[in-house]
């Protein structure tokens, strides 16, 4: 029986930024998703990061599975042309719903609702709600300085290398993609997020 695609969680901006280079790195990773089957995971908009690494992903060939709160739907935000777009009441479902269906976690560049969710994947693991992995793409050097916090955060105290080393880094939209994807492969299947 041939195994089933993985599936990418992407977190990343509902605005392009400042830089092209952000948009480009959107744009690789949808393709490097849909070239090989994959299927992606998204906050449902047509916007920004989320719309280019979306539409990049169906050009490729791959599934795009979309999830967006009502609220946000309301503002005709929603992405119309994905595999599957699931509208849903609240932001907590949203991302419940997001993480279910991911095998592996990415976060782009993007703001504080990104960072939100990149930081609660990697604490549901931390408390081991789920053993996949977690992946930041620093394109430009984005997260330079929240790197260094990071690791101020670990000589202070206050997390454990553990932790730490479990949040992979990269530059490279597709190195990045393949790298997660191998350590997805040695990852638990079960996780519960009815607890968090």
């Amino acid at each position: 029986m041939k195994p089933a695609p993985l599936s990418i969680c992407v977190y990343c901006g509902s605005r392009h930024g400042a830089r092209p280079s952000y948009t480009a790195a959107a744009r690789a990773l949808g393709a490097a998703i849909g070239a090989r089957g994959w299927q992606l995971v998204y906050g449902g908009g047509k916007v920004g990061l989320m719309g280019e690494v979306a539409d990049a992903t169906l050009a490729a060939g791959g599934r795009v599975v979309g999830i967006i709160p009502e609220s946000l739907q309301q503002r005709e935000v929603g992405h119309l042309g994905l595999s599957e777009l699931h509208v849903v009441p609240t932001m907590h479902l949203r991302k419940q719903m997001m993480a279910e269906r991911a095998d592996l976690f990415i976060a782009l560049p993007g703001g504080i609702g990104t960072l939100e969710e990149l930081y609660e994947v990697w604490t549901w693991r931390q408390l081991g709600y789920h053993r996949h992995p977690i992946g930041l793409l620093n394109t430009e050097g984005y997260y330079d300085e929240l790197l260094r916090f990071m690791g101020r955060s670990v000589t202070e105290g206050f997390l454990s290398d553990e932790q730490h080393r479990a949040l992979q880094v990269g530059t490279d939209a597709e190195a990045l993609l393949l790298e997660l994807a191998a350590l997805a492969g040695g990852a638990a299947a079960a996780e519960d997020y009815s607890r968090v």
